[in-house]
C-alpha cells in the first residue's frame, strides 16, 4: 500500500484501507506515527534534481529503454488463433489500423485514453493506430508513466488489454524480441485544422533525447495576439465539442497545452486526483466519501509511479481521468505580452499547475480539539500546496474551483464564429465577487456554490450586454475589438478592493494578502486558529499576487456552523448513514448520550421516568377522560370513514389522457407499437424495496377491479395472489423480469406492460455494480437490450420528482410525457373535483399569505438547543445529536403532559403541542380515533433508537394504551401491539382473525408517532389523521431539489372539497410556535381560545381584522366549547394560561366534542424543517420561484453548463421538461449516461412514457385505471360497429309460405322458379327509396318519416368482436398476413407490373381499355401471349374442378375513397384458402391504393369514369367477366374443354364486407339454432357446390341482424328476391342484361327487377347472413355538389338541380345522371302529386326503376317480349316514367295500361332532340297534355351533357 501511485488514490478500495488506518490511528492514545506510506511519498521532495529534471537516485532498471550491445534475447510470439487474420497492419479481427487508412475516420476513444502510433518492423512505412490509457504513458518530461499496460483496439474495438505481448499479438506486431511498449508506441496522434488524424510528436519515453520537444512549436508561449485568440478559439472547440476522440485527441496547434496537460494531470490537490470531466461541460469537482477521507490522504502527494504493481490495485478500479475543457482567459490589459496577462496561463478543469516540490503545509496536531472545528478549504486559483501532520483535520472542497473554470468558459452560441469578443470573467472579477457575496451572508447561513455561480453570472451578462444584443440583432461574425470591461481589473487593484468590501462585516470574512505563497497563506491561517484569532471570522479568502502573474486564491471556512455544514454535505446520503451508525456503534456518542439524559437541577432523565411510575396520581388526573371511558359504554364514532379506494375524475382524465399518448405511439409512422394486433393485457408493477409501498399498491390493485376486468380475477382470487403481479426491485425482482421477457416471446399478441413506480429512486447505473443498496439494478432489468427490443412490452415511468429521467441523453421522447394538471391554472376545475390538493407550493404560500401561522415552520428553541451541542460536540454528526434532541424533547414533553408541568422548558413549544395533540386527540372520541404523528429520522440505526427510547418512555409512563409508536422501516412489516390491532378491526369492520395492517392508510385515524426510515421516502402513502409532520431531523445540507422536494411530499393532503374555501382558516388554526410572544395553546384544533387571550396575542390586530371581513375563526368553530379561563377566576381580564392548565381545563370540559379526527380532515398537517432548509425553501429566487427550484435537480446529474437561464415562474411542466433537458446532463453513475453515444435523434425509447405528479396526488390510481383502459380499448379494437337493422317492408303471407324443407342445404331450381317473386326491397338501407308495388304487399298506411340524406351514419348498429374470419382493413398487421399484404420484401411496389386490356360493347359505342396492376405473386391468375407477353385473359376453373383450398370464382370489389378502410385483407376471412381477388379502382385513386395494397391485384377504371357512379363500376366488371369467359372458353376449347365447362361465376362484394355467418337448423326439429362465424371460404365453397348452380341467373345472402334469427326460428331457407352487396354472378346467363352505367344510386335494385323480369332466377340463402361494417368514410354514396364558377361545396337545394332550357341559371360542376337522381328523390311528390303516399296508384315505370321518394310507389314494368311482369288488370296509374325509352317501347304497349285523369307524365332522354323525337314517336301528346314550361333539364353547362325531361298531365 505503500507504494501506490498518487494519482490513484481515489480507488475506492485504497480509501477504505487508508481511511481505517488513519481513523485507527487518531484513535489511539499514543503519539499518531508517521506512516511509512508517508515517507514514501514525501522522500521525493528532498531528493535534489538533476539538470534534466530526473532524480539523482532514480532506479532505470524498471523500464530501461536504452540500447545495448548485448544479443537480444530471443523470443518466440505465441501462435495466432486459428482462423483469423494475420495481414500486416491489419488486428487478428481483420480490422485496418494504418493510420493512412483511418486518418479520416471518427474515431470513439475511451474517457482517460490517448490515441498513439505503433510501429510495427514488418510494416515500417505505416503507423498502427491504437489507444492506450494516458496513465501508462509519459508526460513531457519522461516522467510519470504507470508500469503496466492498458490498451483498445481501435479497429475492431475490442477493450481490456492489459499486457502489451497480448495487445502487440492482437495487432500483429510480429515480433521476435520481447514486447516493450517503450520500443513500438512511437508516437501521439492528433487532429490537424482539418479533422484529419495526423502523426504528433514522440511520446517521451525515458532516454529519448529532449530535443525534440524544442522542435515541438510552442503556442502557449511567445504567440502573437491573433495566435492567441486563434488558441482560445481552439480551445473552446474543445470545450464545446461531444466527441470523446476531439477531446483526446487536440489539434495540432494545441499541441504544447494539451501536453501541459498531461504534464499537469497526476498533480495531487489534497491527496484526490484532480477532477477532470470528459464530459464537454464543466462538472463540478469531486467529493470525497467523507470529511476524513479526503483530507487524510493528502499528505500522501507524490509525482512518482509506483515500483511495482499492486496485487490489490487495478486499472479499472480507479475513477477514470477525463480530459479538462480548458476556459479562456481575457486579453491581456494595456497591450501586455500574453505572456505577462495570463492568457496563456491557464489550467484546465480539475488538474492543477505543478506545485513546486518542497511546498507543502503542515496541519497543526489538536487543531480540531482546540479550536471544535475542522476548517474546509475551498481550491480557488492556482495549486493548493499540499499537506501534511494531522491532515484528518482538514477537509479540501474543489466546487469552488469548478465554478470558477465553469464561469470562465464562453457559452458555446458564440464559438461558432471563431474569436469572439464577448470574454468570460476575468479571476479578479471572480475574486472580488466571491468576497462580495460572503460578506453580505448572515452569520448563520452556509456559503451556497449556487448563489455564487448565479452572481458570476449576472455579473458577466450586465457586462457584457452590449456584445450579447449585438450577437442577437447580427448573426455574421462579431466585430473583432469589443472590451469586455470598461475598466478591467488589475491583480494591484484586488486585494485593495477586496479588503474595502470586508470593512463592514466585523470580521466575519478575512482577506489575507500578504502572503507570498498558498503555504505561507495557510499556515498562517492556521497558527490564527489555534490562537484563538478567528473566533468571529467565519471565511478567510487568500489571495496570493506576489509569485507570478497568475493569482492564485482559496477560500477557508473558519466558521463552526458553516465548517460542519459543508463537511456533511460532502457525504453522500449513503457515506453518511454508515458514519452515522459507525459513530453510533464505535461509542463516540456515548458521551454525549450521557450529557443529554441531564436535565439540569431537575434531575437525570430515567430518575424522573422512575418517579413518574411510582407516582401515578398524575398521571391518573391528566389522562382521567380516557380512564372514565372504559367504565361507561361506548358508542361508536358515526364519522369514521376511509376513502382509499375512491377514483377522482381528475385520475380518470389523466388515465385517458395516457392512453391517448399510447395511441399516439401506435398511429405514428414508426409503426413502433402495433396495437391492433394484441388481444390482452398484462402487466407488471415495479416497487422500490419497500415492504409498505409494496403492499399498498397491491392493495390499490385488489381494490380497483383491474384484475376483474383484465380478465386475471380467475387466477388471482386473494389479495395474497395479487402480489404476483407487484414485484420489489430487489434480487427477487431479476426472476420476475426475466418471466415477463419470456412470456413477452412466447405471447406476441399480449401488451406487456411494465410499471416502474416511484421512478427517481434508483438512477444508478448497472456498469457501476450492485452494492448493498442494490442501485444500478433498476438500470440492468428495465433498460436490457431484451425490454429494449420487445415490440410488446410498453414501459411506463411513474415519478413525483421526474427530472432525473430529464436530460440530455433520457430514454424518454418529450413528447411520451405525460403531467399531471396543474392546479393554479384553473385545470382542475374542469374536472369538478370534490377534492383540493394541497402539496409543496400550498404549503409555501401559508408561509407568505399572512393568514395566521402557517403550516411550513421551523422550531427555533430545538435549533437553539441542537446549534450547542453540535458546537460542544464537533466530531459528532449532526443528525446524531440533531435526533438525540428531539426524542429528549418528545421525552420530556410526554412526560409534562403527564403531570410533571415542571419540564415543559426542557422541551419546545412545536413539540408540547404535538404530544398533547396525540395524547387528548383520541379522548374526544367515542372510539379513541386520534392522530398520527411522523417523525422522519433518515438514519434507520437512529430511528431504531428513538423508537426503543419512546416506547421506553411511554411504558414508563403508562401510555401503551394511549398511543402507539410504529416503527417504519422499508424492509419490513408493520408492527403494532394487540390493544390497537383490536381496535383497527373493529373500526375497518375486519373479520379475519389474523389480519394486520400492511399499509400505512389502514392506521386511519390511530393516535400514533410514526417513526419514518430510510435515506429517502419510497413512495409510502400515509393517511389522512397524519396531523404533524417532524422533518427537524432531515439532512440540511443535501440541496438538490429532489431530495427537499420528496421530504416535503410526504406533508402533501387532499383536503375535501367543503373545506377548500377554509383553507386559510386551517392555517390560521395552528396558533404555536415556540416565539414566547405567540399563543402557547396546545391542542389548537381541539381547544379553541377565548376571544380575551386572542386579543392579547401580538396576532390579535390580524385576527380582529379577519373577523371584521367576515372570515371564520378558530374560536367561531365550535360554539358550545367554554373559554380556556379557570373557573375560579371570575375576571374577564384575559389570562395566558400554562400547558398543564390548558390541558386540564381542556380535559375536564364536560361530555366529548365532536370527534376529533373528522374535524381535522379538512386542515393538512403542520410541517416542522430545520432552520436551514426552512430558510432555503421560503427564499425566493430571482424568478419569483422558492430557491430550491435552482439547486440540482438531482444528486445522479450536472448541469450542463452555467449559461443557463433561471426557471421561470409560468414555466408549465413541459417547459420545465425541456429546461431540465437542455440544461442538465448525467453522471457517469447515471443510468442514461450510456444513451449518450446513440446519437441525439435515436436515443429515445419509442415504447417509453413518463407520468409524473406531484407526491400523493393519486398516480397509483392513474396507472390503474390506465390498465382498464387499454385493455377495454384493445378489447373495442377487435370490435367493430356492424349494421344491426331489421328488414322493412315485411310481408307476414310470404313469410308463412314454405317451399323447401328447413334442413335443405342447397336450393332446387325448380321449386324456386314456382315460388313469386319478391318485388318488395327489404334492405334497411334502402327504407327511403320507392316502394315498389307488388300485388302480395300492402304497406302501412301510417307511411314512414322521411330521413336526411346522411341517414346512413345513424343507422342503428352492434358492436362486434371480430372473429377469426373477419375481413380487415390496412390497420391490421399480423405475422400471418404479412405475405398476403406484400410487406415483406419479395413484394415490392416495383415487383407489379401495369397490363392494357381491352374489349368492345355495343353500348358504349367504342372500344374501352382496362388496366390491370398485377403483382408477381399473381401473374399465375393469368395467361399472356408467349411472344410479348401480353395479357390474354384472366384464367377460370373449370366447373368440374374442385380443390379443398381454393375458390373457383373471382372476387370484384369496387371502391373509392377507402384506401385505408376498405376492408380488403381477406386473408382471414378465406381462411387462407386460395383466391382472387381483384380491387375496382378509378384511374385517379391508383396511386393510393397501389400504396396501401402493394400485393392486391387493381383493376383500374377509364378516365371517363373518374365521375361515374357505382352503377358504371358495375357495368364494367360484368361486360369484362363475360368477355374474359368467352376467351378462357376459346382458350379451354384448345385444350380440349367444352365451352360450358368453363366457370360462369363472379362474385360482387362491398367493401364493407367484414364477417359472415351461418344458421346451424336442428336436423330433426328443422328449427334454427345458434347463429355463428364462418369463413368466407366455407360460403363460397357451399354455395359453388350447389348442385344446377349454372341455372342461376344471382345468388346472395341475408343482411344479418340480431334480431333476424333466434332460436326456434323457422323461415324458408331460400327466398326468390332482390339480393344487395354480396353477389355470385352468372356472366353467361346475364349476358343480356346490364347493369346501367350511368346510375349513382339503386343501380342493384335496377338490376334485379330487369334480371327478373327477363326470366332469370334469382335466389337468396337465408342460412348465412353477411355483416357490414359500418364505414363513414368513402364509398359511392358520397357525392360532393359544386358549382362550375367557384368549385367548392355550395349548399344548393334539390329542387335547383334542374332548371328549364336556356334560362340563366347557376350551372353545377356535378354529373347530370346524379342531378336527376337526386332531383326525383326529393321532388317526386310535388312531380307526381297524385302518386304521394297512393300505393293503390302508383307510377308506372317502363324498363327502369328510379327512387322518387319514399312518398311514392313504383310499378317496374319492362317491355322486351316474354318478359315476367306482374299483371296490371283493372290498375289505374298515377304516373307514367319513361327513362331512356328503346325502340322495344311502342305506342301500342303504352295503350295497355290505365291512367288516372291528371296522371303526371315525365319523359327522360338524354338531349332536347332525342327528347322530342321520342314524344313524338310514341304518340304521346294523343292523351298527354304539354306546355312549354314543362321542358326542364339538369342544372348542367352544354359541354357537360344535361339531361332533358319534359313532364305532361293525361287528358
Amino acid at each position: 500500500m505503500g507504494n501506490s501511485y498518487a494519482g490513484q488514490l481515489r480507488t475506492t478500495r485504497f480509501e477504505e484501507v487508508l481511511h481505517n488506518s488513519i481513523e485507527a490511528s487518531l484513535r489511539s492514545s499514543t503519539v499518531v506515527p508517521r506512516p511509512v506510506f508517508s515517507q514514501l511519498y514525501l522522500e521525493t521532495e528532498s531528493h535534489s534534481l538533476s539538470q534534466d529534471g530526473r532524480m539523482e537516485n532514480e532506479e532505470d532498471d524498471d523500464e530501461d529503454d536504452s540500447e545495448s550491445n548485448s544479443p537480444p534475447i530471443p523470443y518466440q510470439m505465441k501462435p495466432p488463433p486459428e482462423g483469423c487474420c494475420t495481414t500486416d497492419g491489419f488486428c487478428q479481427a481483420g480490422k485496418d489500423l494504418r493510420l493512412g487508412s483511418m486518418a479520416a475516420d471518427s474515431l470513439e476513444v475511451p474517457p482517460g485514453f490517448l490515441l498513439v502510433g505503433a510501429k510495427s518492423p514488418s510494416v515500417p512505412d505505416h503507423i498502427l493506430v491504437c489507444a492506450v490509457d494516458r496513465r501508462f504513458l509519459p508526460d513531457e518530461r519522461g516522467r510519470n508513466a504507470l508500469l503496466g499496460f492498458s490498451g483498445d483496439c481501435m479497429g475492431c474495438g475490442e477493450k481490456g488489454f492489459r499486457y502489451f505481448t497480448e495487445f502487440s499479438n492482437h495487432i500483429n506486431l510480429k515480433l521476435t524480441t520481447q514486447p516493450k511498449k517503450q520500443k513500438h508506441l512511437k508516437y501521439h496522434l492528433l487532429r490537424n485544422s482539418q479533422g484529419q488524424l495526423i502523426r504528433g510528436p514522440p511520446i517521451r519515453w525515458k532516454g529519448i533525447d529532449t530535443r525534440v520537444r524544442q522542435s515541438i512549436p510552442n503556442t502557449s508561449v511567445g504567440a502573437t495576439p491573433t495566435e492567441e485568440q486563434s488558441t482560445g478559439s481552439g480551445s473552446a472547440d474543445l470545450l464545446t465539442s461531444t466527441s470523446y476522440t476531439t477531446l483526446t485527441t487536440p489539434t495540432y496547434t494545441d499541441l504544447s497545452s494539451h501536453l501541459h496537460t498531461a504534464e499537469a494531470a497526476p498533480t495531487m490537490t489534497n491527496g484526490n486526483h484532480a477532477p477532470v470531466s470528459q464530459h464537454p461541460l464543466p462538472q463540478p469537482g469531486v467529493v470525497a466519501q467523507g470529511p476524513g477521507r479526503s483530507s487524510v490522504t493528502g499528505s500522501m502527494a507524490n509525482t512518482g509511479p509506483p515500483k511495482k504493481r499492486h496485487k490489490g490495485w487495478s486499472p479499472e478500479s480507479s475513477a477514470q481521468p477525463e480530459a479538462p475543457p480548458k476556459p479562456s482567459y481575457p486579453s491581456a490589459p494595456n497591450g501586455a505580452k500574453p505572456a505577462e496577462s495570463g492568457a496563456v496561463g491557464c489550467v484546465s478543469q480539475g488538474s492543477s499547475p505543478p506545485v513546486p516540490v518542497g511546498e507543502f503545509v503542515t496541519v497543526p496536531d489538536r487543531l480540531l480539539h482546540t479550536c471544535r472545528l475542522q476548517p474546509v478549504i475551498f481550491t480557488g486559483h492556482g495549486a493548493l500546496p499540499r499537506l501534511c501532520g494531522s491532515v484528518g483535520e482538514v477537509l479540501v472542497n474543489t466546487e469552488l474551483q469548478a465554478c470558477y473554470r465553469s464561469t470562465q468558459s464562453l457559452p458555446r452560441v458564440y464559438e461558432q464564429y471563431g474569436a469572439s469578443p464577448v470574454q468570460p470573467l476575468s479571476t479578479q472579477m471572480q475574486i472580488l465577487l466571491t468576497v462580495y457575496y460572503l460578506v453580505q451572508l448572515a452569520p448563520d447561513q452556509v456559503l451556497l456554490i449556487e448563489d455564487l455561480e448565479q452572481i458570476f453570472m449576472r455579473s458577466w451578462r450586465e457586462s457584457h450586454l452590449t456584445e450579447v444584443r449585438q450577437y442577437q440583432q447580427t448573426h455574421p461574425p462579431l466585430p473583432a475589438q469589443l472590451p469586455g470591461l470598461a475598466h478591467p481589473l488589475t491583480p494591484t487593484q484586488l486585494p485593495w478592493l477586496t479588503k474595502l468590501a470586508t470593512s463592514s462585516c466585523r470580521e466575519t470574512v478575512l482577506v489575507l494578502d500578504t502572503a507570498s505563497s498558498l503555504a505561507e497563506a495557510l499556515d498562517d491561517v492556521f497558527q490564527r486558529l489555534m490562537e484563538g484569532k478567528l473566533a468571529q471570522t467565519n471565511y478567510v479568502v487568500v489571495i496570493v499576487t506576489a509569485r507570478s502573474p497568475e493569482i492564485e486564491s482559496c477560500v477557508v471556512v473558519t466558521g463552526k456552523r458553516q465548517a460542519r455544514a459543508l463537511a456533511e454535505s460532502m457525504y453522500s446520503a449513503s457515506d453518511a448513514l454508515r458514519e452515522i451508525s459507525y459513530q453510533l456503534s464505535s461509542g463516540l456518542a456515548a458521551e454525549f448520550t450521557t450529557y443529554c439524559s441531564s436535565l439540569g437541577p431537575d434531575g437525570d432523565m430515567e430518575s424522573l421516568l422512575e418517579k413518574a411510575a411510582e407516582n401515578p396520581s398524575s398521571l391518573c388526573r391528566s389522562l382521567e377522560p380516557s380512564a372514565g371511558s372504559g367504565d361507561s359504554p361506548k358508542t361508536a364514532c358515526t364519522e369514521y370513514h376511509v376513502e382509499w379506494r375512491e377514483i377522482r375524475p381528475i385520475q380518470l382524465a389523466v388515465a385517458r389522457k395516457l392512453l391517448s399518448h399510447v395511441c399516439a405511439i401506435a398511429d405514428s409512422s414508426t409503426q413502433n407499437l402495433d396495437l391492433g394486433s394484441f388481444d390482452k393485457v398484462e402487466f407488471l408493477i415495479c416497487v422500490p424495496p419497500s415492504e409498505v409501498t409494496f403492499q399498498q399498491v397491491v392493495m390499490h390493485l385488489w381494490n380497483s377491479g383491474v384484475l376483474q376486468e383484465l380478465g386475471l380475477d380467475q387466477d388471482c382470487v386473494s389479495m395474497k395472489e395479487a402480489e404476483r403481479y407487484v414485484v420489489k426491485l430487489d434480487q427477487e425482482a431479476i426472476g420476475k423480469i426475466d418471466s415477463l421477457i419470456q412470456r413477452s416471446k412466447m405471447n406476441p399478441y399480449t401488451l406487456f406492460i411494465l410499471v416502474h413506480d416511484h421512478a427517481h429512486w434508483d438512477v444508478s447505473s448497472g456498469q457501476y455494480g450492485l452494492n448493498d443498496s442494490g442501485k444500478g439494478l433498476v438500470d440492468k432489468l428495465l433498460n436490457c437490450r431484451q425490454i429494449w427490443d420487445a415490440p410488446n412490452i410498453l414501459t411506463l415511468h411513474v415519478t413525483s420528482f421526474p427530472f432525473s429521467l430529464q436530460t440530455q441523453c433520457t430514454r424518454i421522447s418529450p413528447y411520451n410525457e405525460i403531467h399531471w394538471p396543474s392546479g393554479f391554472n384553473n385545470d382542475m376545475d374542469l374536472y369538478h373535483e370534490k377534492t383540493k390538493y394541497f402539496g409543496v407550493s400550498e404549503l409555501l404560500e401559508t408561509t407568505r399569505s399572512g393568514r395566521g401561522i402557517p403550516l411550513l415552520r421551523y422550531d427555533s428553541s430545538f435549533e437553539s438547543m441542537a446549534a450547542a451541542l453540535e458546537e460542544r460536540f464537533p466530531r459528532l454528526h449532526s443528525t446524531v445529536i440533531r435526533t438525540h434532541v428531539l426524542v429528549q424533547q418528545y421525552s420530556v414533553a410526554l412526560m409534562a403532559a403527564s403531570g410533571q408541568a415542571e419540564l415543559q422548558k426542557h422541551t419546545s413549544v412545536e413539540t408540547m403541542e404535538m404530544v398533547q395533540c396525540l395524547l387528548n386527540s383520541a379522548q374526544r372520541c367515542q372510539s379513541q380515533h386520534g392522530h398520527m404523528v411522523l417523525l422522519r429520522i433518515p438514519s434507520p440505526a437512529l430511528a431504531a433508537m428513538a423508537h426503543q427510547r419512546l416506547c421506553h418512555v411511554r411504558q414508563k409512563l403508562g401510555l401503551q394504551d394511549q398511543f402507539e409508536i410504529i416503527l417504519g422501516h422499508p424492509g419490513s412489516a408493520l408492527s403494532l401491539s394487540k390493544h390497537f390491532l383490536d381496535q383497527l378491526k373493529v373500526w375497518l369492520k375486519v373479520q379475519e382473525p389474523d389480519w394486520t395492517p400492511r399499509t400505512y392508510l389502514e392506521l386511519e385515524a390511530l393516535p400514533c408517532i410514526l417513526i419514518l426510515t430510510g435515506a429517502d421516502p419510497l413512495g409510502e402513502s400515509l393517511p389522512r389523521s397524519l396531523k404533524y409532520c417532524d422533518l427537524r431531523v432531515v439532512n440540511s445540507w443535501c440541496l438538490q431539489r429532489t431530495a427537499l422536494e420528496q421530504e416535503l411530499g410526504l406533508a402533501a393532503y387532499l383536503l375535501k372539497a367543503e373545506h377548500t374555501g377554509q383553507r386559510g382558516t386551517s392555517a390560521s388554526s395552528d396558533l404555536s410556535e415556540s416565539d414566547p410572544e405567540k399563543l402557547s395553546g396546545t391542542d389548537n384544533e381541539e381547544e379553541e381560545v377565548a376571544e380575551g387571550q386572542y386579543q392579547a396575542s401580538p396576532r390579535a390586530g390580524a385576527s380582529r381584522s379577519k373577523q371584521a371581513q367576515g372570515l371564520p375563526q378558530p374560536e367561531q368553530r365550535d360554539q358550545d366549547k367554554p373559554p380556556h379561563s379557570g373557573p375560579s377566576d371570575p375576571s374577564p381580564c384575559p389570562r395566558r394560561p400554562s400547558k398543564s392548565t390548558s390541558s386540564a381545563s381542556s380535559s375536564a370540559s364536560g361530555p366529548r366534542q365532536r370527534c376529533s379526527w373528522a374535524r381535522g380532515l379538512g386542515r393538512p398537517p403542520v410541517v416542522l424543517l430545520p432552520k436551514a432548509v426552512y430558510d432555503v425553501i421560503t427564499a425566493l429566487d430571482p424568478s419569483g420561484l422558492p430557491k430550491s427550484t435552482s439547486f440540482l435537480p438531482h444528486v445522479s446529474v450536472e448541469w450542463a453548463s452555467s449559461f443557463r437561464p433561471l426557471l421561470s415562474k409560468m414555466m408549465t411542466c413541459t417547459e420545465q421538461s425541456l429546461y431540465y433537458r437542455q440544461w442538465t446532463v448525467p453522471k457517469p453513475s447515471h443510468m442514461d449516461s450510456s444513451n449518450r453515444a446513440q446519437g441525439r435523434n435515436d436515443n429515445f425509447h419509442p415504447r417509453r412514457l413518463l407520468l409524473s405528479g406531484p407526491p400523493q396526488v393519486g398516480k397509483t390510481g392513474v396507472y390503474l385505471q390506465f390498465l382498464g383502459f387499454l385493455s377495454r380499448m384493445l378489447i373495442r379494437l377487435m370490435e367493430v360497429d356492424i349494421y344491426d337493422e331489421e328488414d322493412v317492408n315485411q310481408n307476414p303471407q310470404m313469410e308463412l309460405a314454405q317451399y323447401h324443407q328447413p334442413i335443405a342445404s342447397w336450393p332446387n331450381a325448380d321449386t324456386v322458379r314456382g315460388m313469386p317473386f319478391d318485388y318488395v326491397v327489404h334492405d334497411p338501407k334502402y327504407e327511403d327509396i320507392s316502394t315498389v308495388y307488388s300485388p302480395h304487399f300492402s304497406p302501412n298506411e301510417e307511411g314512414r318519416p322521411r330521413r336526411q340524406e346522411d341517414v346512413y351514419l345513424r343507422r342503428r348498429t352492434a358492436r362486434i368482436k371480430l372473429s377469426k374470419y373477419a375481413a380487415y382493413n390496412t390497420y391490421h398487421h399480423c405475422e400471418q398476413c404479412h405475405h398476403y399484404m406484400g410487406f415483406n420484401p419479395p413484394y415490392q411496389l416495383y415487383e407489379s407490373t401495369l397490363h392494357a386490356f381491352t374489349f368492345s360493347h355495343l353500348l358504349l359505342g367504342e372500344e374501352i381499355q382496362l388496366y390491370f396492376i398485377i403483382p408477381k405473386s399473381k401473374e399465375h391468375h393469368f395467361s399472356f401471349s408467349q411472344s410479348g407477353g401480353q395479357l390474354e385473359s384472366m384464367r377460370l376453373p373449370l366447373t368440374s374442378d374442385w380443390n379443398p383450398d381454393c375458390i373457383k370464382s373471382p372476387i370484384f370489389t369496387p371502391t373509392t375513397g377507402r384506401h385505408e378502410h376498405g376492408l380488403f385483407n381477406l386473408y382471414h376471412a378465406m381462411d387462407g384458402a386460395s383466391h382472387l381477388h381483384i380491387l375496382v379502382v378509378k384511374e385517379y385513386e391508383m396511386a393510393v391504393y397501389k400504396k396501401y395494397w402493394p400485393n392486391h391485384i387493381m383493376l383500374v377504371l377509364p378516365t371517363i369514369f373518374n365521375g361515374a357512379g357505382i352503377g358504371a363500376a358495375h357495368f364494367l366488371i360484368k361486360e369484362l367477366s363475360y368477355h374474359n369467359l368467352e376467351l378462357e372458353r376459346s382458350r379451354r376449347v384448345e385444350h380440349g374443354s367444352r365451352p360450358q365447362d368453363v366457370w360462369p361465376f363472379i362474385i360482387l362484394a362491398d367493401d364493407s364486407c367484414v364477417m359472415w355467418n351461418s344458421v346451424e337448423v336442428d336436423p330433426k326439429s328443422g328449427a334454427a339454432g345458434a347463429e355463428r362465424n364462418v369463413s368466407l371460404k366455407q360460403v363460397l365453397q357451399h354455395m359453388e357446390s350447389s348442385p344446377d348452380l349454372t341455372q342461376y341467373g344471382l345468388c346472395g345472402l341475408r343482411k344479418w341482424s340480431s334480431r333476424g334469427v333466434g332460436p326456434g326460428w323457422r323461415r324458408e331457407p331460400f327466398t326468390r328476391g332482390h339480393l344487395h352487396d354480396f353477389l355470385l354472378l352468372n356472366v353467361d346467363l346475364t349476358q343480356d342484361v346490364q347493369y346501367n352505367q350511368n346510375r349513382f344510386t339503386c343501380d342493384d335494385v335496377d338490376f334485379n327487377l330487369r334480371a327478373h323480369t327477363s326470366g332469370l332466377l334469382l335466389c337468396r340463402f337465408n342460412n348465412f347472413s353477411v355483416m357490414k361494417k359500418q364505414i363513414a368514410i368513402g364509398g359511392y354514396r358520397t357525392f360532393i355538389v359544386k358549382t362550375k364558377t367557384t368549385d367548392v361545396a355550395t349548399a344548393v337545394q334539390p329542387a335547383q338541380y334542374v332548371c328549364a332550357p336556356d334560362s340563366k341559371h347557376t350551372f353545377l360542376a356535378t354529373p347530370a345522371q346524379f342531378l336527376l337522381e337526386k332531383y326525383l328523390q326529393h321532388t317526386s311528390h310535388r312531380l307526381f302529386p297524385l302518386s304521394a303516399r297512393n300505393y293503390s296508384h302508383p307510377v308506372l315505370s317502363v324498363d327502369c326503376y328510379l327512387n322518387l321518394g319514399p312518398e311514392v310507389t313504383v310499378c317496374f314494368i319492362s317491355s322486351r317480349p316474354h318478359s315476367v311482369n306482374i299483371s296490371t288488370t283493372g290498375l289505374l296509374f298515377s304516373g307514367l316514367l319513361l327513362y331512356f325509352c328503346d325502340s322495344f317501347v311502342t305506342p301500342g304497349f303504352l295503350k295497355k295500361f290505365q291512367f288516372l285523369k291528371g296522371a303526371t307524365l315525365c319523359v327522360i332522354c338524354p338531349n332536347r332532340s332525342s327528347l322530342r323525337q321520342t314524344v313524338v314517336r310514341l304518340e304521346l301528346e294523343d292523351e298527354w297534355r304539354f306546355r312549354l314550361s314543362d321542358e326542364f333539364q339538369t342544372a348542367n353547362a352544354k359541354e357537360d351533357q344535361p339531361l332533358f325531361f319534359l313532364t305532361g298531365k293525361h287528358i
